[in-house]
Parts: structure tokens; C-alpha cells; sequence
């Protein structure tokens, strides 16, 4: 038996492992699946719009700020991606 890593965290932030004996057209891999693919969609308009800021001389903090936050909570979710698609392959 085999355990996938799942794109998302408990609420305690640990990670959450999925049984792969299902094979991976079960309903939860596909599920998975789809959320990793939102996720680095999402990250691909975080580092634009991330860039975008700090192409704007005149961004303040806040607006720094709020691109460099949802920018690392892009990272661990791509990161989370790596790691479980290497453990697949």
C-alpha cells in the first residue's frame, strides 16, 4: 500500500496522506488532482500579479505586503505539488 500526499493540510497544519489503493482514478485522486491543478493556476496569477506590485514604484506597504503574503502561500502550495507528484513518480 502506497500513500499519496494530499494538496492540503489538516486544520493543525499537518499533512493529510491518501491510501493510493484506489488507484489513482479513484474519486479522491481525482479530486487531488484537480486541486493541484487550481493551485499552481493560482500560483501563475499570484506571481503575476506579485510582479505587477513590484513593478509599481509607487505600491506601498500594504500592497507589498499583501503580494508577498499570498505569493508564500502560493510557494507552500506548489512546493506541497512537488513533493507529492515526486513521490508519485
Amino acid at each position: 500500500m502506497t500513500h499519496r500526499l494530499l494538496p492540503w493540510t489538516t486544520p493543525e497544519g499537518n499533512p493529510c496522506y491518501l491510501s493510493t489503493d484506489g488507484g489513482p482514478d479513484s474519486l479522491m485522486s481525482r479530486v487531488a488532482d484537480d486541486i493541484e491543478d487550481a493551485q499552481l493556476a493560482s500560483g501563475t496569477q499570484v506571481l503575476a500579479g506579485a510582479r505587477a506590485v513590484l513593478a509599481d514604484q509607487k505600491a506601498g506597504e500594504r500592497a507589498v505586503r499583501f503580494a508577498l503574503t499570498r505569493a508564500a502561500e502560493s510557494l507552500e502550495d506548489v512546493l506541497r505539488v512537488a513533493v507529492s507528484r515526486a513521490g508519485r513518480g
